[in-house]
This record gives structure tokens, C-alpha cells and sequence, in this order.
């Protein structure tokens, strides 16, 4: 079978776990000027996917509810078949007809959402296992969540294009999953100080905050993935991994359990440091709400 334009399957198969820079692959889709998600609601769904993946719906069939166990309130299940019009992130095989589970929020009329021929989706996903051991089924494919399919524009597959580069970059900034340890030290003049926070990682990579307080109140941070080195601390700019990593993961207060050996006065002042930090991070805006089970 041959997928859409006449290229072959075979053509965006020749990926291994990378982002190709520009599909071979054009599509006939108009651009829209901005994505309708944030920044966070793609890198939610691309860092936790193995496949990722532009297609086209062929086939959609909601299913009973008797067959769809689980499925959150004011939601159908759709049975989708897809034909692949670009591989953007995966390893291995795959089918030029794909198929998966997907479950869509009802119109306001409370009626299953209608899905068209040739719709396009992004989709975010895992491969199936198969029946044979060592072998998988690469007609099939499993959303890493129930709604991990976007309808697909330009706009949102250029933010996943970047998010994926980033990923894949050597040294990439690995998830935060809360604080290690810290201290904060008065400075030789008054109302001088720093406090330095170093972060538990998915990787177990070192990731650091350092904020400085001057003599005049003004504070400036930064933060180092990795080892320190000389100028390899710096504020993330939005939009980024590392701004992602760090405005998505950190804990909204600082525990103040994890800066033992520091007095009282001086974690309060560790307090006021880390939500200046957060201030300037702003908020992890995530429009897309996944359905409530």
C-alpha cells in the first residue's frame, strides 16, 4: 500500500529515535498563524512519547459503551484507522495504516464528536506488543492517554519539531522531580546573600539554582543543568526545554526540610529567593485538559 502523494512508507521509516529536519513529505494542510496549544501541553505529550507521529483519519467508529470500560464522563471512545503521512519521532516499522483507541470529549448536544475522512491528528503514541515474542504489532499503536491526538496544523507541528530537537540534544534538560538539598548564606555587606538549590532529576543529572541578593535588595539567579561551570548558569528563555523543565516541575513552595543546617532566618530568606525564581518562570499554562477518569 502507498501512502499518501505516492511516497512510500519506507521513506519516513529511515528514523532512529531522532527528529528529521525537514519531512520529505509536503502536505497540502493550510498553515495557521499561531498553535491553539501552549508549550506545555505538547512537551507533556512529546517527552513522554516513544512514536509521534502526522496522519490522516480513514476510518472512525465510536464505540458502545458497553465496550469502552473506563471511559470519563461526556466522553466517547473512537475505534480509528489512520493512514501515516509523516513518522516525526520513532524507531522500527510501522504500517502505512495504522490503528488506536482514542477517547473525544461529546459535542454540547452531549453527541459523539464528529470525525472526518482525511482529518488531520498528530498523534502521540507506543507501539503494541505482539502475539510472537520479540515481534510487534506495527498495524497497531497505543496513545500514551486517552486524548494524546491532536488535531494537526502547521503551527503546532513546527512547536514539536523544536521540543523534539531539544530532547534529543546531548545534555538535554532531564525532568525535575522536586528539590535535594540547599542552603542559603548572608553576604559580607547587609542585606547581601546567596542561596543555591540543587535538584532531584529524572536522570539523576545535576541541575542547580544559584540566586544572589545585593546590598540594595535587587536578586538575580540562574540556573546550571549539568556541572558548573564558568558561564554555564543562565535564565532559561521562555518557551524552551529548560524554562519547561523548571516552570513545570518545581514544586510551588520551597520544603524548607530539604535546607538542614540552615537557621530559620536564613531559610525564610532561602523562601523569598526561590519565589522570585518562580516569578520570573510565570506560569506552566496548559490549555489542554485530558479527561477525568
Amino acid at each position: 500500500m502507498r501512502l499518501p502523494h505516492a511516497a512510500t512508507i519506507a521513506g519516513v521509516l529511515m528514523l532512529a529515535l531522532g527528529i528529521p529536519g525537514v519531512s520529505a513529505m509536503q502536505t497540502n494542510e493550510p498553515a495557521s498563524s499561531a498553535s491553539p496549544y501552549s508549550y506545555a501541553d505538547i512537551a507533556d505529550l512529546a517527552t513522554a512519547a516513544p512514536i509521534v507521529l502526522h496522519a490522516r483519519i480513514h476510518r472512525a467508529a465510536a464505540l458502545k459503551p458497553d465496550r469502552a470500560p473506563g471511559v470519563a464522563p461526556a466522553h466517547t471512545r473512537f475505534y480509528i484507522e489512520a493512514d501515516v503521512v509523516s513518522l516525526i519521532r520513532g524507531s522500527g516499522p510501522l504500517a502505512a495504516r495504522i490503528s488506536y483507541l482514542v477517547d473525544l470529549p461529546n459535542d454540547a448536544r452531549g453527541k459523539p464528536a464528529k470525525l472526518k475522512r482525511k482529518q488531520p491528528v498528530l498523534l502521540f503514541a507506543r507501539p503494541v506488543a505482539g502475539t510472537a515474542a520479540g515481534t510487534s504489532d506495527t498495524g497497531s499503536i497505543q496513545l500514551i492517554a486517552p486524548d494524546a491526538q491532536l488535531p494537526w496544523d502547521a503551527a503546532t507541528e513546527a512547536r514539536l519539531r523544536a521540543i523534539l530537537t531539544e530532547l534529543v540534544k546531548p545534555g538535554a534538560p532531564p525532568a525535575i522531580t522536586g528539590i535535594a538539598n540547599g542552603f542559603h548564606v548572608p553576604g559580607t555587606l547587609p542585606g547581601e546573600g546567596e542561596t543555591q538549590l540543587f535538584l532531584n532529576t529524572a536522570t539523576g543529572e545535576p541541575v542547580s539554582l544559584t540566586i544572589l541578593t545585593s546590598a540594595d535588595g535587587s536578586r538575580r539567579w540562574a540556573a546550571a543543568f549539568g556541572e558548573i561551570v564558568d558561564g554555564s548558569a543562565a535564565v532559561p528563555a521562555r518557551e524552551t526545554l529548560a524554562w519547561y523543565r523548571l516552570a513545570c516541575g518545581l514544586p510551588r513552595q520551597l520544603p524548607l526540610d530539604r535546607l538542614a543546617g540552615t537557621a530559620p532566618a536564613d531559610r525564610r530568606k532561602a523562601a523569598a529567593d526561590y519565589a522570585v525564581v518562580l516569578g520570573a518562570l510565570g506560569e506552566c499554562a496548559r490549555t489542554r485538559k485530558p479527561p477525568e477518569g
